[in-house]
């Protein structure tokens, strides 16, 4: 069961994803920053008058300001919270990302090191 992850894990091209780790971090965060700076400078659309009448009333215009307002502050919300988990996942990758290398290492040097115990253990075995 653990050799298809083996061979999915070779089949990654690791270097190229620790080289485009930071990358990705960079262009979340850029992300991020944009959607604030949009959130800040757009200014709210007028909504359309859906009964058809020419003028609606004061109260009305009121009360449609006020819902627009609730309704873009809340996507406004929910957009910078879509950015924040953007960002925090790919921090996340990046992070992982690294952790993945050092096990490559990690994983390396055992290999060696139990190449070299054994070849030890066969010239023990062999005098």
């Amino acid at each position: 069961m653990a050799i298809p992850w083996l061979i999915a894990l070779k089949v990654i091209p690791w270097g190229d994803v620790i080289e485009h780790a930071p990358k990705v971090l960079g262009a979340a965060r850029k992300l991020m920053d944009r959607q604030r700076d949009k959130a800040i400078d757009a200014p709210p659309p007028m909504p359309l008058d859906p009964s058809g009448r020419d003028t609606p009333s004061m109260g009305e215009i009121v009360n449609r300001l006020i819902v627009a307002q609730q309704q873009i502050e809340q996507q406004a919300q929910a957009q910078e919270q879509l950015t924040q988990t953007v960002a925090e996942l790919a921090e996340q990758n990046a992070r992982l990302v690294s952790a993945v290398e050092v096990l490559r290492v990690r994983t390396r040097l055992l290999l060696w090191g139990a190449v070299l115990m054994a070849l030890a253990i066969a010239w023990l075995l062999a005098r």
